[in-house]
């Protein structure tokens, strides 16, 4: 027969003491250091949309003005002795001039002046963004008003009937973003938030590439065949896309083969947090809080966005910075990727040998 279980071994254990035995299981240092990570990027979140479109102020917005050549530097001055610096006044020897600097995104809007009447024109291009359009009109219009003459407003390039309000480039950056960072997360989670050497690393960057490309592709294909919202630039839109994916992808498989699971956050922090509400989708780079106007197109995000928006709207002018910007964050993820699986790899082994 079995001896009798004694008093310290065999008696099972009491249901608080097994409450307390999960609970100090359950609340580790690890533990807590995870959940205040969440609290401070779920408060980072709220501070940086809250702080960039809480109240979006005009500062130094592009303005092409028109006038005969003894009234135009007057008008210019007044412009940009308004409270505030709301405008960025430059003088346009005419009006093709002024159209074509609104029209290759070297202003934002233009003012032609009528010396020999009291109403003037505002030219805008609301696909460039119309919440500045519609605060440089209203800018015009307060100006006008105290001036008692009228300003008539011509949108000179507006989204398409697809496009709404112009916010499909956003929104269709914003998932190019989000799919290429949690693929390189799921990947890492799926074997360990760590690449164990550069081998798994290849593997991974090979995986995100042919990804990169059918993202690229669909979301081209949603914007234009399925919603007309973008037509017209199906391949441009495709090479793109899988520019943006990949750049994603490629920083977030970097960050986490050098940080691990701090590395996530770190993504998480640069393109939602940050990237997003930077990026000119909602309020182009003039109605920004200075933090926010001066990131925004060093981001993904913000990027991605002038890269697709100019592109359609306004035949690819003021977009070599943007995809330089691209460019650098797929580039410079594959090579910090690799990089670090080495560094680890290195340590792992040498680990092994001291052990």
């Amino acid at each position: 027969m079995n001896a009798p279980p004694s008093p310290s071994s065999g008696r099972p254990p009491t249901e608080s003491s097994g409450f307390a035995a999960e609970f100090k299981d359950a609340v580790t240092f690890r533990a807590f250091g995870l959940v205040l990570g969440g609290l401070l990027v779920q408060l980072a979140f709220v501070v940086s949309y809250v702080g960039a479109f809480h109240s979006p102020t005009p500062h130094r917005i592009p303005v092409a003005v028109v006038a005969p050549q003894e009234a135009s530097a007057k008008i210019v001055a007044q412009l940009n002795a308004l409270d505030g610096d709301p405008v960025k006044a430059t003088a346009a020897s005419s009006k093709s001039v002024a159209t074509d600097r609104v029209l290759t995104r070297r202003a934002d809007a233009a003012f032609l002046f009528n010396a020999t009447g009291t109403e003037d024109t505002l030219l805008v291009a609301s696909a460039g963004g119309p919440s500045v359009s519609q605060t440089a009109t209203q800018i015009a219009q307060k100006i006008e008003a105290s001036e008692k003459r009228r300003i008539t407003v011509t949108d000179i390039r507006s989204p398409n009937s697809g496009d709404g309000r112009g916010m499909t480039s956003f929104y269709l950056v914003l998932g190019w973003v989000i799919g290429g960072y949690l693929t390189a997360t799921i990947m890492g989670m799926a074997s360990g938030s760590r690449p164990a050497n550069r081998h798994r690393t290849l593997i991974r960057l090979g995986v995100l590439v042919p990804y990169a490309v059918v993202s690229g592709i669909a979301g081209a294909v949603i914007v234009g065949p399925v919603f007309d919202a973008l037509g017209g630039h199906f391949w441009a839109l495709s090479g793109i896309g899988t520019l943006v994916v990949m750049a994603s992808a490629a920083t977030a498989l970097a960050l986490q083969t050098l940080l691990g699971l701090l590395g996530t956050g770190v993504v998480v922090l640069l393109f939602v947090v940050l990237g997003n509400p930077s990026s000119g989708g909602v309020y182009p780079a003039p109605l920004l809080p200075a933090f926010w106007s001066a990131i925004g197109q060093a981001l993904p995000p913000g990027a991605g966005t002038t890269l697709v928006r100019n592109t359609v709207y306004f035949s690819g002018h003021a977009t070599g910075a943007a995809l330089w910007v691209l460019v650098a964050y797929a580039v410079g993820g594959v090579v910090l990727a690799l990089g670090a699986s080495w560094w680890r790899e290195g340590r792992g082994a040498v680990a092994a040998t001291a052990g």
